[in-house]
């Protein structure tokens, strides 16, 4: 569904190109602020979005067609780049930390204070900007009455792109790459002038291996605590409204969070990967902002519109699909829940026995389970943004690699919404070992559509704070916990489970090559039953969106991923190569470009042959200004540590400015 750009407004909008907001340390934050003309005669509330993404350039496109559009609606959305990032002052070292929480704690303050706004503020944002809605909602900032946070979640370290079941995921070395060349950008001289190149500088003497610091804290520690609001909902009690997306890698918290949120509260999540509603793909798109007016007009300007009236979840359930790495659209239906967890939902319990999913128990002979470990290279990305190819594909090469159980064909049409459980017996022989689930829908004709999936390091077994090594032939019971879906599977097709001991190259392999002996499980489904309610749901709008800032597109975004194997040395390396959207601003004269790529690759028979690499080039281009940063991070392993390598190189008119290297072992748990 395309995009209605809106261009007439209930109120005329003008644009604050950058104001400075000045923190009590002297810190001065960068910000651009979309408002009504007539704000300071009728006071509007405001709308934060607290980001290290460089408002000048790297979202300006995206930042004006969302909030210019909540300007046109009668508030003021400010767009501010955090402290050391853009044209802000100071050095981001790390992400989520007090500091960055306590200037937007002092920004609020700021907001709630200027003749033109009300003095009541939301606060909003899509992953980074979701994660420091809900943190300084934590910190209850006295102005901040409501906040919107998507694709985002509660639990830093067990819910995040750095670990899954206590497993490292390369999507941390993958993110940690895209923030290294972040640090490495300079602000802009035409916002702070001659002081440019010294702030950039500073940066470049002080941009943080980010990689190093998340594997330095490979367990549930205060490092991951801090940030992580599931410590203690009760903190927040500004009104939450959580959006998430099946496709995205981040929908598991707004369950979480309708269940464990004491005050007001309401979760959306659609079919989409990691985008905004109005904007995201796989479809259907829905019109997201005015949804979001909806809830500002309600929690900022005291409207009663009803919204706090409807269901406290909206979410997509999803039709069976052919197994594709990219869907324009995914076929279903929304549905509805005035509770969570619901009233209308059953767990169905299927027991493994002799490779079949079943619902009676019986007796089997011991499965032993010892994948390649390029199993998982069929599954795609761990966070999709909705670019072609990010998807799974046809689950049956990585089955091959699994041991997997079936069900007999579906007698009947039946749904799931939730978490599917996973409950194995297990025996390991070798200290430390890894098991992934991952539940498919198989059609008659063969074909395996990935549903969700889920990851245990088995050392964290009994919790994430202290990992236990396996005693070598002792069975232990173990849970491992999918990600929430919601999924149709039709009369005739199959469910599968199947289960490896890899899951690459989502994660990093165990360090030891293990070999698990399956004994007894289950597969504990949670079976929704159709609501009446869900006939009734008002629909969602069509998605609309305020005017871009003016641009000329040299590039389109995009992907290419590759698999290669070499069966002479057993070697699989997977490439991605992503080139983000390349385009010239005319009004601040400036280009920018950026594109990077990534290789995993491991080999057959030896996890300590594991490597990650990721490579960057960014570009900031105008006349008689050009500047490049390459740099470049490489994660080795040995069975007791992790090595890291990195460089970064930062040229200004072609000549080098700066380089850095980076050379770091890091003892592994």
């Amino acid at each position: 569904m395309n995009i209605r750009t809106v261009h007439d407004f209930p109120r005329r909008v003008r644009t604050i190109d950058t104001e400075w907001i000045v923190l009590a340390d002297g810190t001065r934050l960068a910000a651009t602020i979309w408002l009504p003309e007539d704000a300071v005669q009728d006071p509007v509330p405001a709308i934060l979005e607290f980001l290290p993404y460089r408002r000048r350039d790297s979202t300006v496109l995206r930042d004006r067609q969302m909030h210019a559009w909540f300007a046109g609606h009668g508030y003021a959305g400010v767009r501010v780049d955090m402290r050391g990032s853009g044209d802000s002052e100071g050095i981001l070292h790390d992400e989520y930390l007090p500091q960055e929480q306590a200037d937007a704690v002092e920004a609020i303050a700021w907001l709630a204070a200027q003749k033109w706004c009300s003095g009541t503020v939301g606060m909003m944002g899509i992953s980074w900007g979701g994660f420091n809605s809900l943190q300084v909602a934590s910190h209850r900032p006295p102005a901040l009455k409501a906040i919107i946070t998507a694709c985002s979640t509660d639990d830093r370290y067990a819910d995040d792109c750095h670990f899954m079941g206590g497993c490292l995921l390369n999507n941390s070395i993958a993110w940690a790459s895209t923030m290294f060349a972040y640090g490495a950008q300079p602000p802009d001289p035409l916002v702070v002038g001659e002081r440019w190149r010294d702030m950039w500088l500073a940066r470049l003497d002080d941009n943080p291996l980010m990689a190093a610091t998340w594997i330095e804290h490979q367990t549930y520690d205060d490092y991951w605590k801090q940030g992580s609001v599931c410590e203690d909902y009760s903190r927040i009690e500004a009104a939450v409204y959580a959006v998430g997306g099946w496709a995205d890698g981040y929908s598991n918290a707004i369950p979480r969070m309708l269940a464990g949120l004491p005050g007001p509260k309401k979760g959306l999540i659609g079919p989409w990967a990691h985008a905004w509603p109005h904007a995201a793909q796989p479809g259907p798109r829905i019109g997201f902002l005015q949804e979001a007016l909806r809830w500002w007009d309600f929690w900022l300007k005291g409207i009663d519109n009803g919204i706090m009236d409807e269901p406290v979840l909206r979410a997509w359930m999803q039709e069976s699909v052919r197994p594709a790495t990219t869907y324009p659209e995914r076929p279903g239906r929304w549905i509805a829940e005035t509770n969570w967890p619901p009233e209308n939902r059953a767990s169905k319990i299927l027991h493994l026995s002799d490779r079949a999913l079943a619902p009676e128990r019986s007796t089997c002979e011991p499965i032993l389970i010892a994948s390649s470990l390029s199993t998982g290279v069929t599954f795609g990305e761990w966070c999709p943004y909705g670019l072609a190819g990010e998807l799974p594909a046809d689950q049956r090469p990585d089955d091959g690699r699994s041991v997997y159980f079936d069900t007999a064909p579906l007698p009947n049409h039946i749904e799931i919404f939730g978490a599917p459980v996973v409950t194995l017996d297990l025996a390991s022989d070798k200290p430390s070992a890894m098991i992934a689930a991952r539940l498919e829908d198989v059609a008659p004709d063969g074909s395996s559509t990935l549903v969700t999936y889920g990851l245990l390091n088995l050392t964290h077994r009994n919790g994430h704070e202290n990992p236990e090594p396996l005693e070598l032939g002792e069975t232990y019971r173990v849970e491992i916990v999918l990600n929430d879906s919601a999924q149709a599977f039709p009369a005739g097709h199959r469910i599968r489970l199947a289960l490896a001991t890899a899951h690459w190259p989502i994660a990093w392999p165990s360090a030891d090559l293990a070999t698990l002996t399956l004994s007894t499980g289950s597969l504990s489904l949670p079976v929704r039953t159709a609501s009446p309610l869900d006939e009734r749901l008002t629909p969602f709008g069509e998605p609309q969106e305020a005017e871009p800032e003016p641009y000329t597109v040299g590039k389109l975004a995009g992907r290419n991923r590759t698999i290669t194997e070499d069966p002479m040395t057993g070697e699989t390396t997977v490439t991605v190569h992503r080139e983000r959207a390349s385009y010239t601003l005319p009004k601040i004269g400036l280009s920018f470009a950026a594109d990077s790529e990534e290789h995993y690759r491991v080999r057959e028979g030896d996890p300590s042959a594991t490597t990650a690499e990721t490579r960057a080039t960014w570009r900031l281009h105008r006349d008689g200004w050009d500047i490049r940063t390459k740099t470049s991070t490489r994660v080795a392993c040995t069975s007791t540590t992790f090595e890291i390598k990195a460089t970064m190189e930062a040229y200004e008119n072609g000549e080098l400015v700066k380089r850095r290297d980076w050379d770091r072992s890091i003892p592994r748990l």
